[in-house]
């Protein structure tokens, strides 16, 4: 296997995270807050921490890369309109979990007018909210809601002295995902990096697999890839599902063996700088399909080509859905797997037996990005900046009324897809998914 490292695309700017915050300030009405928590550690086992991954609103508004840390947007404050919280600079814990930035290192490195460390919170905070009639935080967070309750109950307490509580508290969270679903060319080339990194992953594990390995052996080379180019690992818990495990739509166990003559379904993405990459790849452990796996994976391929070639400004995802479902419904009656006319099985549905999941999602600093996808009731038309996945399949249970040839069969083909103006670009067309290119990659590793 090629050893090359991809060139790292450029940071996201201090003047883009300025601006994003500049705009949700300019969206908020007057002598409005905003509040908004970085993400903690999360205790893994006894004194042990999972991998911090920050919070991605914070991030999206921040960049900045340490948890515990809390951002206040003060619109119109003349000492400041971005103010940040931080951990406290402490030799003797930095000595054992690595360097703080403080609060010093938060104006300098990451463009925030005024900082302060945690250990000023409980002095400064309550002051810094005093006048503001509308605080904006996640009403979905337990502990933002605590914590805005307490600092209410604080100024409160002080009214005969003068301060002034907030008098309500509004979502944060749909404003920030608004902006969050059109991405900027920055963000773009991120998404790319990381569908291309997940690309090499993809083909790597597609290069080396074999009848006799396990499906964590093809975990460990997807992995291995994603490390390798700098992403920090998975975007989200990779699927390597072998034979019938791949009709479990989010089978993560990936310890069976894989066998002659099965298929094999990858789903994983890295994710690079808290982007997501997310590729769906269905392949012979042997490196050759069967007559019966040939003719249900160009089901799927077909749908999911049509699908892709759909993708432009103006389409909703109602439509390319629609459209997958009449071709892989159309396909199944063509191998006698259903039974009926077209229109039939649509309206019936006789077609979710096999299809479970819809065409397409978001994807960005998630994997299952934010977004609305619809307004005022209606499918929401792409627009250019969005990135979707199109992901059709099929899954065959292994059950008597299914033909032989056919039981437990489950194909997926995955691609991520920006929205351009003069209609779609493909970020994960670096991994081959037609047959013949399947398996003459499989051959030449």
């Amino acid at each position: 296997m090629s050893r090359e490292r991809l060139p790292r695309p450029a940071p996201i700017g201090l003047e883009e995270y300025r601006a994003r915050r500049r705009a949700l300030m300019d969206a908020l009405p007057p002598r409005s807050a905003v509040l908004l928590p970085a993400a903690a550690l999360v205790t893994r086992s006894r004194d042990s921490d999972f991998p911090f991954r920050q919070d991605s609103d914070f991030h999206y508004l921040t960049g900045f890369p340490e948890p515990d840390a809390l951002l206040l947007l003060l619109p119109g404050r003349a000492e400041g309109e971005c103010v940040l919280f931080c951990q406290d600079r402490d030799p003797t814990m930095e000595a054992w979990t690595g360097l703080r930035l403080g609060a010093e290192g938060a104006v300098s490195r990451y463009g925030i007018e005024q900082a302060f460390e945690n250990g000023e919170r409980e002095e400064r905070l309550a002051a810094l909210l005093d006048g503001r009639e509308t605080l904006y935080l996640p009403l979905d967070d337990e502990a933002a809601l605590a914590l805005a309750e307490s600092l209410r109950g604080e100024l409160l307490a002080k009214q005969r002295q003068g301060a002034v509580a907030p008098r309500a508290f509004a979502d944060v969270s749909a404003l920030i995902h608004e902006r969050r679903l059109i991405k900027s060319e920055a963000e773009l080339a991120l998404l790319r990096h990381a569908a291309e990194i997940s690309a090499r992953a993809h083909r790597r594990a597609m290069a080396l697999a074999a009848p006799g390995l396990a499906e964590y052996h093809l975990q460990a080379e997807l992995e291995h890839e994603f490390l390798w180019q700098g992403a920090s690992g998975p975007a989200y818990a990779s699927i390597v599902g072998g034979g019938a495990n791949a009709c479990v739509l989010h089978y993560i166990e990936n310890r069976a063996p894989l066998r002659e003559g099965d298929l094999v379904l990858i789903d994983a993405g890295a994710e690079f700088d808290l982007y997501a990459g997310d590729i769906t790849r269905t392949f012979p452990v042997n490196g050759r399909f069967s007559a019966p796996q040939r003719a249900l994976y160009e089901v799927v391929l077909r749908a999911q080509e049509r699908a892709v070639a759909a993708v432009r400004p103006g389409v909703t995802l109602v439509e390319i859905h629609d459209g997958v479902v009449r071709d892989l419904t159309a396909g199944l009656i063509a191998l006698g797997l259903l039974e009926g006319d077209l229109d039939t099985c649509i309206a019936e549905q006789r077609y979710r037996r096999f299809y479970l999941h819809s065409t397409s999602h978001w994807l960005g600093l998630d994997v299952h990005d934010v977004g609305t996808y619809r307004r005022e009731g209606q499918a929401r038309p792409l627009e250019p900046g969005m990135v979707i996945t199109v992901e059709p399949g099929l899954y065959l249970p292994d059950e008597d009324d299914i033909p032989e040839a056919y039981r437990g069969i489950g194909i997926r083909i995955e691609d991520d897809v920006a929205v351009t103006a003069e209609g779609h670009e493909v970020l994960s067309a670096g991994v081959p998914k037609r047959v013949e290119e399947i398996e003459a990659s499989m051959v030449d590793s």
